[in-house]
Parts: structure tokens; sequence; C-alpha cells
């Protein structure tokens, strides 16, 4: 069992973002695990998403890359560590193709999918740091507003699916 200080500590790492999303679960899935997909909406406008290889099952290694209005590229290396299809998906920094340790894990992101009716669903974005100085620099770098921006953006997408 979790005492209060651990629940504490792992709280203070942690960033949320939950949105009622006017789409189905499978089409906000879809629009997380297929390539052409990902990259409309993945990045905040004016940034765009060049480039995505998904291999998305548990194990499965993952390479997104943003590029910025100034050209400037920032790939994204990952795993999945866990697929339960339109319901969760769990991925992570930690490690790259063939689990070989990144330089500098920084977050594990538990994006989960909860049919609430009528069409719509609750998107909820957890992403968990390693240090609470981590979680601090997510948020200096915009994570409310730049997760915010590629939720409405994944939002309008999976609607038109």
């Amino acid at each position: 069992m979790t005492s209060a200080t651990e629940t504490s500590q792992i709280a203070d790492r942690d960033l949320i973002l939950t949105r009622i999303i006017n789409a189905s679960r499978e089409n906000i899935f879809r629009a997380w695990t297929e390539v052409d997909l990902l990259k409309q909406w993945f990045a905040p406008l004016p940034y765009t998403t060049p480039h995505a290889e998904l291999d998305v099952r548990a194990g499965g290694a993952s390479v997104v890359v943003m590029r910025g209005p100034d050209g400037t590229e920032f790939p994204n290396h990952g795993v999945y560590l866990e697929v339960v299809k339109n319901e969760k998906i769990v991925f992570t920094d930690a490690y790259t193709k063939g689990w070989v340790p990144t330089e500098k894990p920084f977050m594990t992101a538990i994006i989960t999918l909860e049919d609430i009716g009528g069409g719509k669903t609750r998107y909820t974005a957890l992403v968990r740091h390693w240090t609470v100085a981590d979680r601090e620099a997510h948020e200096k770098m915009g994570f409310q507003e730049g997760w915010g921006i590629c939720t409405d953006q994944l939002a309008a997408l999976a609607a038109k699916l």
C-alpha cells in the first residue's frame, strides 16, 4: 500500500489535462495511433509534425518529430509501455527502440479515453515526470497551453473522422 507521503511525492511530479471531447474514443485512439492522423494535430500550431514512426504495441518504439516555425526540429523518441485499444496509451521517453535507455528520461504519459455517452469521451493526459524539477520545467515550457492547443487540434480532427 502507498503511504500518504509517497502519494504526495508522486503527485508533485504529475501534470494533468482533462477534457470532454465531442468524438468517440475510437476516433481519438485512431488519431493517436495512425501516423497520417497524428501528424495533423500532435504539435501546437504554428509548430508542425513532419515525421512520425509509430509501432503502437507494448514494447513498440515511436519517433515523432516536431518542427518549429524557424525550422528547428525536436525529435521525440519513446516506447509504448501499455496499449489498450480505444481505452489507454502509456508511453515514455525513458527508452528508445530495443529498450535502449535514453540519456535523460523526462516523462511517462498515460492517455485514457473514457466513453461518457452521446458520442463524447473524457480524455485525460496524465504526465508523470522523473523529478519535481522536470515537472516544473515542463510547466515552464508551457505544458497547459501547449498540450491544451494540441488537445483542441486532436478534438477537432477526431470529430471529423
